[in-house]
């Protein structure tokens, strides 16, 4: 089944002094139609109570909730899908657990990654970076830059491959010119001084 995928996904963060739901608020208000909840510091029983209010909101808006990684949750929340992060996740098991009608993602660093997931045949997106330095979400996989996107053109890409990490407004048209599908942010709208107005600023340039 051919799903929907944004090409703008926003991310929201584990953040002092604003929370996921006020968050998600803030995107949605502002026309963010793909939000990705990707909570790290709470329990099971404290996200569902999360995400049920963050469902509302994104319903509210149309938008798609994507939960990043707990997708055991799927079934006691209303999301549309689940991003994998753990680059060794068996897609295909994983599938079969949230079964066809919800959306797949999965992360990528490296090319050989990238096409093992779009040969799981059963991932709809992949999350593909990091693009540059991040602190949302530390590691030490290469930095891809723009030569890291341009280098797929000659690779037999069908997936829907999504920039992530580090992404910033001014890098937003490069890197669609490398031809790849879409972007993803999460601290350059959170940590913006006015991050309503940064979500409209990204989809003014990339639609």
């Amino acid at each position: 089944m051919r799903k929907y995928i944004s090409k703008f996904h926003y991310l929201t963060q584990d953040l002092p002094q604003r929370s996921h739901i006020e968050q998600a608020q803030i995107a949605c208000e502002a026309g963010a139609n793909w939000v990705q909840y990707r909570c790290m510091t709470k329990t099971d029983e404290e996200m569902i109570a999360e995400i049920h209010q963050i469902a509302s909101i994104c319903d509210d808006w149309g938008a798609t909730l994507i939960l990043a990684n707990h997708y055991h949750l799927l079934d006691k929340v209303d999301a549309q899908g689940v991003h994998i992060e753990d680059l060794s996740a068996d897609f295909a098991a994983i599938r079969e657990v949230i079964t066809d009608e919800k959306t797949l993602g999965a992360s990528a660093t490296n090319i050989e990654a990238l096409l093992r997931v779009q040969n799981s045949r059963v991932v709809d997106y992949c999350g593909y970076g990091p693009f540059a330095h991040t602190d949302t979400k530390p590691n030490n996989k290469p930095l891809l830059g723009y030569r890291g996107y341009r280098e797929l053109e000659k690779q037999p890409i069908a997936i829907p491959v999504i920039a992530v990490g580090g992404v910033q407004l001014k890098d937003v048209e490069p890197l669609l010119a490398t031809g790849i599908y879409g972007i993803a942010a999460s601290a350059a709208v959170n940590l913006s001084l006015d991050p309503g107005g940064m979500v409209k600023e990204f989809y003014r340039k990339i639609y």
